[in-house]
């Protein structure tokens, strides 16, 4: 992986959080949403955070690990926004333009993981 290819990510899952946000300032004020809001706001900007710091990992095992916990996020936020679009069907269009970049972002970390992986294996 390039040192370009590395920020690129960064910068996606950045714009990402920053897309959930804006999508999460639109919708209506209700004890449904509040919660919702919550959860999705956490696990969209932690897919970030933990790419960063897997980035900055002491070693193979601690990046993988970092790198886990970034697709276990975007997983995560799969699930809070098919539950916003439960609540908020007259946001569905938005909300599907998320969900589709949040399972890119899964499938690109997935696939990060399982290169990673196959060349430790090669060099065991």
């Amino acid at each position: 992986m390039t040192i370009k290819t590395k920020f690129d990510l960064e910068e996606r899952t950045t714009e990402f959080a920053k897309s959930v946000i804006h999508l999460c300032k639109t919708l209506p004020f209700s004890p449904i949403n509040e919660r919702l809001i919550s959860q999705l706001v956490g696990a969209a900007g932690s897919i970030g955070a933990n790419y960063r710091e897997a980035n900055d990992a002491l070693g193979k095992k601690d990046f993988l690990q970092r790198m886990r916990i970034s697709r276990r996020e975007a997983k995560e936020t799969i699930h809070w926004l098919e539950l916003i679009a439960e609540a908020n069907e007259n946001k569905r269009q938005e909300i599907e333009l998320l969900y589709q970049e949040a399972t890119e972002l899964k499938k690109i970390l997935s696939a990060i993981i399982n290169k990673t992986e196959a060349i430790n294996q090669s060099i065991s």
